[in-house]
């Protein structure tokens, strides 16, 4: 069973059983400064969660695709990836963990759907601890199932337990499903520890609340939200147990022995590793982010650098030099195969495949430079040291000029040394913890930022895009924006520099509007009515059947999520400062409010 046939099955399933389907959202969240990516299906719907009402109501179903990179020293196994897609479906204070069980067990098992047989099975429940009760209730439904006992692992927090994402919210336990892909009969008993056994299924019952000091408190709107990996449940159906040896991969894998006249079964970890990073690039790429040293540029530009060494490696050149790479267009075989696989499901990447191209070739060549003029560092390092290359000294090449690990194993070898690689490691670590103590308030649960500030460059940007489109016609349109308390940013298609004048032109537009005090307010309503009615919205952005219009007075109507003011002298001032080119035909402001 291919990939597509399973999402088909899977969005018909929950379709039957009332779900309606939602449509997958960016990797980078709109208006949401509070995350990188999207990590996870639910996490656009966070504020569902929580109680607010959503246009198609309380059932839900859709296939996100995701951005992981937490884990991304496991990528090179056959199960862990950077990019990936999940399968869910929701209950918003619906159903609950009857109905999600037993339709989790009756899709995965019933023959009308994927027909695993029941005796691969295997369940793991969260065991309770001082902080929520042991999870009897989903031990008992998995038990009426006609799972045995043996095969039900009560495990800790850390394995059956979800969120809060931040110190506080929404969280609770979690029951996991794992298939038998090993040779020969299941064991009897299920042993988590046990790679044989892959995790293809998490439900989780979002029933309590984390509080400020500490407590759990049981929610007044229980929550079902459930993820199925894509990629795990491919490999399952497809009779494999490498992900890599799937539908969804192996177009990649065939180019890279094509290129560079090696095959996978001898260096599968070097084939795993640049088939999951180009596919990664290419999807954050499509979704509008640039190579940088900061935040999100910061992971394409890491995988890059990651994925031009594991090129280097499968050259079979054991002693390398950092400035002896490939040519430049080795990777657009690779692109396009990745296009290929997903340009019906995902348009965008079809769409700007030539402006990813022209961004991967661009930085392949940056990289190259700048790894070439950090050699005489990495030689000064090696020259320095004993016969062992400190991990404290291969961290500070990899800090300070970008130089993996592995590079400095290599050319430690080349020159009869050995790296520390356990110290490297420790090295690492350190550097993580303190990454994360910085950078702690960047999820905050999972919430979009509702401060006073934000709230203000939601309503600015309406204010903003209409008055562009006054301006400039009506066929310019937004292409992206995001809003932080510091700063509004809004993308738009436009061929040429705004004028000083056009510049002002749009502020006083906007001042005005904020002036006269307009009134703000949304109406939930059918697509085709907002349509008809003129509301603009994010240009080739997919909605869904309902959708929420906010109205600015008479002068703005926009599809949009929210938050807002409700009159626009809230917004108080408005002033734009500064403009840039992001490409051919598209612009970028930056604006301050309030």
């Amino acid at each position: 069973m291919t990939a597509a046939e399973i999402i088909q099955k899977y969005i018909s399933f929950f379709e039957k059983r009332g779900h309606k389907r939602i449509h997958g959202t960016p990797l980078v969240l709109e208006n949401d400064s509070t995350v990188l990516f999207t990590t996870a299906g639910m996490q656009p719907l966070i504020p569902y969660l929580l109680g607010k009402p959503h246009p198609l109501g309380k059932r839900l179903v859709s296939l996100q695709k995701c951005l992981r990179t937490d884990d991304i020293d496991e990528v090179g196994d056959k199960k862990h990836h950077t990019f990936f897609e999940m399968l869910g479906n929701w209950s918003l204070g619906d159903y609950w963990k009857k109905e999600a069980i037993e339709w989790s067990y009756e899709f995965l098992t019933s023959n009308e759907w994927l027909g695993i047989e029941k005796s691969k099975l295997a369940i793991s429940v969260f065991a309770g601890d001082e902080d929520a009760l042991f999870d009897k209730e989903s031990y008992d439904i998995w038990r009426s199932l006609g799972i045995p006992e043996s095969r039900i692992a009560k495990l800790e927090k850390k394995d059956n337990w979800w969120g809060p994402a931040g110190q506080t919210g929404p969280c609770g336990p979690d029951t996991e499903m794992f298939v038998w892909t090993g040779k020969g009969k299941a064991p009897k008993t299920f042993d988590p520890a046990n790679s044989e056994w892959i995790e293809v299924w998490n439900d989780v019952f979002m029933e309590y609340n984390k509080t400020q000091d500490g407590k759990f408190e049981y929610l007044k709107q229980k929550n079902v939200d459930t993820g199925m990996g894509l990629e795990r449940i491919t490999a399952v159906m497809e009779g494999t147990d490498d992900d890599y040896q799937t539908g969804l991969f192996l177009p990649v894998i065939k180019k890279i022995e094509d290129i560079s006249g090696k095959k996978y079964e001898k260096n599968p970890k070097d084939f795993r590793i640049i088939s999951d990073h180009i596919k990664a690039i290419v999807f954050i790429l499509a979704d509008g982010v640039e190579f940088s040293n900061l935040n999100r540029g910061y992971v394409p530009r890491k995988l890059l650098r990651r994925l031009i060494v594991r090129m280097q490696f499968l050259e079979g050149k054991q002693k390398i030099l950092l400035k002896e790479y490939l040519s430049k267009y080795t990777l657009n075989p690779l692109i396009e195969v990745v296009v290929n696989i997903y340009q019906e499901k995902y348009p965008e990447i079809i769409k700007n495949a030539k402006v990813i191209k022209e961004k991967i070739l661009g930085e392949w060549d940056k990289l190259k430079k700048q790894m070439e003029s950090a050699y005489p560092q990495v030689i000064k390092v090696i020259n320095k040291s004993g016969q062992i290359v400190s991990g404290k000294d291969g961290f500070y090449l990899f800090e300070a000029h970008g130089v993996n690990p592995e590079v400095t194993e290599q050319v430690a070898i080349k020159y009869g040394k050995t790296f520390d690689w356990e110290d490297f490691k420790v090295e690492f670590k350190k550097h993580q913890e303190l990454s994360r103590t910085a950078s702690a308030g960047m999820f905050r649960g999972g919430l979009a930022d509702h401060s006073e500030k934000t709230i203000m460059g939601h309503t600015a940007t309406h204010l903003m895009h209409q008055a562009i489109r006054d301006l400039l016609g009506d066929k310019v349109h937004q292409s992206g924006s995001n809003i932080t308390p510091e700063r509004v940013r809004f993308d738009f298609n436009f061929d040429r520099k705004l004028t000083d004048e056009e510049i002002k032109k749009i502020e006083d537009i906007v001042n005005e509007k904020i002036k006269e005090n307009l009134p703000v307010h949304f109406e939930i309503m059918p697509l085709e009515k907002a349509k008809k009615l003129g509301a603009i919205g994010l240009f080739d952005e997919k909605y869904s059947e309902q959708v929420k219009v906010y109205f600015i007075g008479d002068y703005s109507k926009e599809f949009c999520g929210g938050p807002h003011v409700d009159f626009t002298s809230k917004v108080k001032r408005f002033k734009i400062i500064k403009q840039e080119n992001i490409g051919k035909g598209y612009r970028r402001l930056y604006a301050l409010v309030g």
